[in-house]
C-alpha cells in the first residue's frame, strides 16, 4: 500500500473565555478537550488568547482610560506560565481524551511583573508539553500589553499523525511565517483568532478571505478557531452607541471553520455561542496538493529565493534563574530543511 496516511478527525473550538479568570478558563478548556477526545477527535484548536482572555477592549476603550488599566492588570495576574499549573492541568485533559491540543493563552514568565506574550501552547495526547509559539508582532492595541516573540518559537511540532503548526491572527497572512510552516511540512495548521476586530471590520469575513488561500499555499488542513461576541463583552467594551450596534451585529455570527488542502471549506459554524466543529481529514490529500504546488520544494527556485530564520531569543538581565526562562523548543535541523537558513547564534 505504500506510505498511506491516516484519516483523522479535526476539531475547532468556538469558545469564550471565562473573562480574565485563568483557573475557570483552564477548566473550560479541559472540558472541551475531553469532549472532543471522547468524540474521536485527534486534534483540537482553541482561539487566540483564550486563557484568560484576549485584550480586545483596546479596539474600543482608551488605553489609559478608567476601564483599560484595571483590565490589563487582571490580564497579567491571570496570565499563564509555561510550564506551570495551567499547562499541567491541560496536559491531564489531553491524556484523558487522548488528543492533541493547541491552546491560545496570554503568557507571562515566572517571577516577572509586567511583560506578556500572545502565545499558542502545543500539548500532545500523552499530556506532554510539546512547546509553544509566541506571536511575532503584537497587533494594534495588543502592543500595549504584549511584546513580540522570537524565532525560537517559529516551528512545527510532531503529533502522532504528522507535523502540526500554528499562527495567530494576522500572522496567518504573513508570507514568511507561512513559508516557514510550509517548509517544515506541516499537515495540520491551527489559525487562532480573537473574538472580534476593532472598528467596523468583520472578523469572520477576514478569516474566509485569508485562510482558504493559506490552506492552499501550505498544502495542509487548516483549523480556524475563535471566540465570539457576548453580551458581557458588549457591555464592557462599547464606548459609544455605534460601538454597541457594531458589536451586537457580531453576537450570533459563527467564526470557526475547517479547510482542506485544496482551499475548500469542509466545515463551518453557522451561529454564535460555544460549540465544537468537527471534520474528517484524509491526510493523503496533502500529497495531492504538494505534488502540484510545493512552494518550499520543487515549485521553488532556491537559486533565486532564500529565507533565513534567527532562532536566537534575547534574555533580560532581570529574568533571574533558569526556572524563570521560557522552555526550550525543538532544534530545527538545517540538513532536513536546506532551504531554511537557521541562524542559531543571533545574526544581529
Amino acid at each position: 500500500m505504500g506510505d498511506d496516511l491516516k484519516t483523522i478527525k479535526l476539531a475547532a473550538a468556538q469558545i469564550n473565555s471565562v473573562f480574565l479568570d485563568r483557573e475557570a478558563s483552564v477548566d473550560k478548556a479541559c472540558d472541551f478537550i475531553r469532549e472532543a477526545g471522547q468524540k474521536g477527535a485527534d486534534i483540537i484548536g482553541f482561539p487566540e488568547g483564550f486563557i484568560p482572555a484576549h485584550p480586545a477592549w483596546y479596539g474600543y476603550l482608551p488605553a489609559n482610560g478608567g476601564k483599560s488599566i484595571p483590565l490589563a492588570q487582571e490580564l497579567f495576574k491571570n496570565a499563564v506560565e509555561i510550564p506551570g499549573a495551567a499547562t499541567d492541568k491541560l496536559g491531564q485533559a489531553c491524556r484523558d481524551g487522548n488528543i492533541t491540543a493547541v491552546i491560545g493563552v496570554c503568557e507571562k514568565y515566572a517571577n516577572t511583573t509586567g511583560t506578556m506574550f500572545n502565545t499558542q501552547i502545543f500539548i500532545g495526547p500523552d499530556g506532554a508539553l510539546l512547546g509553544k509559539h509566541q506571536k511575532l508582532v503584537a497587533t494594534v492595541g495588543e502592543r500595549l500589553v504584549h511584546t513580540g516573540g522570537y524565532g525560537d518559537t517559529l516551528t512545527t511540532f510532531d503529533a502522532p499523525f504528522g507535523a502540526i503548526s500554528g499562527l495567530i491572527c494576522g500572522e496567518n497572512s504573513n508570507p514568511l511565517a507561512v513559508y516557514t510552516m510550509m517548509a517544515m511540512h506541516t499537515m495540520v495548521h491551527v489559525a487562532a483568532w480573537p473574538p472580534h476586530f476593532g472598528g467596523t471590520r468583520r472578523m469572520h469575513k477576514d478569516i474566509r478571505a485569508v485562510t482558504p488561500g493559506l490552506a492552499y499555499s501550505l498544502g495542509a488542513f487548516v483549523i480556524n478557531s475563535a471566540s465570539t461576541v457576548t453580551d458581557e463583552l458588549i457591555d464592557l467594551y462599547a464606548a459609544t452607541d455605534e460601538d454597541r450596534e457594531h458589536l451586537a451585529s457580531l453576537k450570533n455570527v459563527g467564526t470557526v471553520s475547517i479547510i482542506n488542502p485544496s482551499g475548500d471549506i469542509i466545515a463551518e459554524s453557522t451561529g454564535g455561542g460555544d460549540q465544537i466543529l468537527y471534520a474528517d481529514a484524509d491526510l493523503n490529500e496533502v500529497y495531492g496538493a504538494k505534488l502540484v504546488h510545493d512552494y518550499a520544494g520543487h515549485y521553488n527556485r532556491f537559486d533565486i529565493f532564500s529565507v533565513s530564520i534567527n532562532r536566537h531569543a534575547p534574555k533580560s538581565l532581570n529574568l533571574g534563574n533558569e526556572a524563570s526562562q521560557p522552555t526550550a523548543q525543538p532544534e530545527t535541523s538545517t540538513s532536513l530543511y536546506p532551504h531554511l537558513e537557521v541562524l542559531e547564534g543571533g545574526g544581529e
